[in-house]
């Protein structure tokens, strides 16, 4: 890559550990420090249709937020899934993609900065030489990595990702930190990553809000009705609580949780009454038993969505787990929390040292 622009590479210890909201966070405050960016992630995920292309849903919504122009957003250059994987197994696919990553790349290399969002963990996209470490060597890159703290065990996935990425490591970025964690880490665990040439960048403590889903999301991928208040499928949904018990037991657990989906049979029409009289963001309903019409009345007064699945209780809780669990961050709300998240917390001068760059985008 020529001179002028420095090309920072974001990757991640394991899936959804949080890369695309560090680089929302961190794009936003390298804009305001006046620098030139560019963005791009060469390995897509999660493709739609849009105007008869297919397009990179993650890239297509940061370039929106980070207003950038075309000419500062590179190509995704192959699609993680299982056609391309099984091409490439036959020898369908003999793309050198490394080349054709430093061609794509090439052309938003103007500017002052590249950043690229990585593969979703260390080896993933080693098939296609597009591993975490084979797109830094290629286009000479520092590497950013993002971990989610699990426990003080997380100490172990750093240390050998610093042997695996070495001198191209600029900093990590720990995520996900409960409260109660966060003095530990920043008293203990930072110090000692330091000793060990692992700059700590950020830590970041857990939001609820930031691992929720909207009401929207959850109607996708149960593939719900709605029977009310669909203008309110933008509600964010932080907690799953199961209405299972008797009434009694079901008021006091819902009264300690907040801005919930409640999981419940349609024919238990009390457990419904008491989930609407709590914090509940949207009441889904399982058996394909419609709800008593004063039941409807009353989640329309409150602006509760009420959805139908055709599943078992098992089934749509499962579904509702693995939606938690592989949370984005495409929600205005979200945008917000994490650009304050990142301002109070990422050492953007300290990185910004590291990559040679001063705030007005000029070298060094």
């Amino acid at each position: 890559m020529p001179q002028s622009a420095k090309c920072l590479l974001i990757g991640s210890t394991e899936i959804y550990s949080g890369k695309s909201a560090t680089v929302l966070g961190l794009s936003h405050q390298l804009q305001q420090k006046g620098l030139d960016i560019a963005y791009g992630k060469p390995l897509g995920t999660c493709f739609s249709a849009s105007g008869g292309t297919l397009v990179e849903e993650d890239v297509q919504f940061i370039a929106h937020s980070l207003n950038l122009p075309k000419n500062r957003v590179a190509a995704t250059i192959l699609a993680l899934d299982e056609v391309n994987v099984q091409r490439r197994w036959r020898g369908e696919d003999n793309t050198n993609y490394r080349q054709l990553l430093k061609q794509q790349y090439l052309q938003v290399s103007q500017g002052d900065l590249v950043l690229l969002e990585g593969p979703g963990d260390l080896t993933q996209g080693s098939l296609f030489d597009l591993s975490l470490l084979q797109v830094a060597e290629t286009l000479d890159a520092a590497v950013l990595l993002v971990t989610r703290y699990n426990s003080l065990l997380s100490t172990g996935a750093l240390l050998s990702a610093k042997r695996y990425v070495g001198d191209r490591l600029v900093g990590v970025v720990i995520n996900d930190i409960p409260s109660e964690q966060l003095e530990i880490v920043d008293a203990q665990l930072c110090p000692f990553l330091e000793k060990q040439d692992i700059p700590v960048l950020a830590t970041l403590p857990k939001s609820d809000l930031l691992r929720s889903v909207s009401v929207g999301e959850l109607v996708n991928q149960l593939k719900a009705e709605v029977l009310c208040r669909r203008d309110r499928l933008d509600l964010m949904v932080e907690s799953l609580a199961i209405g299972a018990m008797n009434v009694n037991a079901a008021v006091k657990y819902f009264r300690k949780r907040r801005n919930m989906a409640v999981v419940t049979g349609g024919d238990r029409v009390e457990i419904q009454q008491a989930a609407l009289e709590t914090s509940t963001q949207c009441l889904i309903l399982t058996g394909q038993l419609p709800p008593p019409a004063f039941i409807l009345s009353r989640a329309e007064e409150l602006e509760i969505p009420i959805l139908s699945v055709d599943l078992d209780t098992l089934t749509t809780v499962e579904i509702i787990d693995r939606t938690f669990g592989q949370v984005r961050v495409h929600e205005p709300i979200k945008v917000h929390c994490i650009h304050q998240l990142m301002a109070e917390n990422f050492d953007i001068d300290r990185l910004l040292s590291k990559l040679g760059l001063t705030h007005r985008g000029t070298l060094a």
